[in-house]
């Protein structure tokens, strides 16, 4: 297996991604495709599959940021997801190892995520990878 960083080319598979880490939300194909192309455009985001030939096998999407609160410079992982038949298989480990290099590269002190309540099971994932509960997540749309 190997990283593949996000293209256009890539924009159906990441959409089904996204589609499928947040099913509680709906999508707009067209203005998602902006967002993405925004992301893989942002020399402070990053985004990769983890790829056999051809075959997709998950996706990560982050941001760095400097921050108060860590002291420095930051990595949100906002997208972790892998193919749901595959689960347990070590996909998970290996998107989230070269996430870690990456933003050991970029210099950060730490990476931080959020994940929704019904994840349970990523929940777990990111406790047995050494990730700590730090906080609530609050959101506030600005329609």
């Amino acid at each position: 297996m190997e990283f593949k960083n996000a293209t256009m080319e890539d924009y159906d598979a990441a959409f089904d991604y996204i589609e499928k880490l947040w099913t509680y939300n709906t999508y707009d194909k067209d203005q998602i495709r902006q967002v993405y192309q925004d992301v893989i455009n942002d020399p402070n985001s990053f985004a990769f599959f983890l790829m056999d030939g051809d075959e997709y096998h998950g996706f990560c999407h982050g941001a760095y940021f400097n921050t108060f609160w860590l002291s420095g410079m930051t990595c949100y992982l906002s997208s972790i997801i892998t193919n749901e038949n595959e689960r347990g298989q070590g996909n998970g480990i290996k998107l989230m190892d070269h996430a870690k290099e990456l933003a050991k590269a970029r210099g950060c002190k730490a990476i931080v995520l959020d994940s929704g309540f019904p994840r349970t099971g990523a929940h777990r994932f990111y406790e047995i990878y050494g990730f700590e509960k730090s906080c609530y997540g609050f959101d506030l749309n600005l329609d």
